[in-house]
């Protein structure tokens, strides 16, 4: 998520806490812990640096006062219960003033692509051409599936995904800053439907055959060879029934 310096920020769970589950929160490359909840022990620890604008909600959910740039990276959240552990990722990017950001209320639209140059799974691309403090990111319905962010510099921006031709799920590219955000909706029928034939590149021709069209045409062949291999026997049956027949009306010319 983007989000503009000064403001507020809760990052949720997700999840309804029990009285014995231990949630951890971590921040930065050295997953440094910055709050927990303990369940068992009842109790609540917040790190010392961050104490003054770092509060714990009731169900473990971390909340940023007063944000600044420094608060900006990974924030992963570990949750231990009596059954299982899960974990979760936020990616936070926080932006100084608003100048900045005045300009850029008109964000293009994604484009997404398909990587034709994976044959035996569809591999598709998002990108944006020309921009600058942005987020882009790939969501499985409301899930954070993956993101790249922008410098301040205008750049281009790609993010690959990795789905089954026969994915029934909802999938979103989504570029955003602390301004406005667009969206584009992935159409996976279109994109990846379950048996295309040879897709075809302007410049590089074939590029590959799916495995359902080889079925087809093994298929076809194994048919083919088959009827030949039957006309080739009744043609074998005929031809010896016809001398067969030559020779019993020679025997039966000669005895008379």
């Amino acid at each position: 998520m983007a989000v503009m310096e000064g403001s507020s920020v809760t990052l949720q769970t997700g999840v309804n806490k029990q009285n014995d589950d231990l949630i951890v929160w971590y921040f930065g490359p050295a997953n440094t812990l910055v709050a927990q909840i303990n369940g068992k022990a009842n109790s609540t620890k917040i790190h010392e640096s961050v104490v003054r604008r770092m509060r714990l909600d009731n169900d473990g959910s971390l909340n940023i006062l007063n944000i600044t740039t420094a608060d900006s990276g990974l924030y992963n959240l570990k949750i231990t219960s009596k059954k299982r552990v899960s974990y979760k990722r936020f990616s936070v990017t926080v932006f100084g003033e608003y100048s900045k950001f005045r300009n850029l209320d008109n964000l293009p639209i994604p484009v997404i692509i398909r990587n034709t140059s994976q044959s035996s799974s569809c591999v598709l691309q998002c990108s944006v051409v020309n921009v600058s403090h942005v987020t882009l990111s790939w969501y499985r319905g409301l899930s954070l599936l993956s993101n790249i962010s922008a410098s301040d510099l205008s750049i281009s921006l790609s993010l690959p995904l990795e789905v089954e031709y026969q994915d029934k799920n909802t999938y979103s590219c989504v570029i955003n800053n602390p301004i406005s955000n667009q969206a584009k909706h992935l159409d996976i029928t279109q994109l990846c439907p379950p048996c295309t034939g040879t897709s075809l590149d302007a410049r590089n021709g074939p590029r590959f055959l799916p495995v359902c069209l080889i079925a087809v045409l093994f298929a076809v062949i194994l048919l083919l060879l088959g009827v030949i291999f039957l006309k080739t026997k009744r043609g074998g049956y005929q031809k010896g029934r016809s001398y067969t027949e030559n020779k019993i009306i020679f025997m039966t010319f000669s005895s008379s």
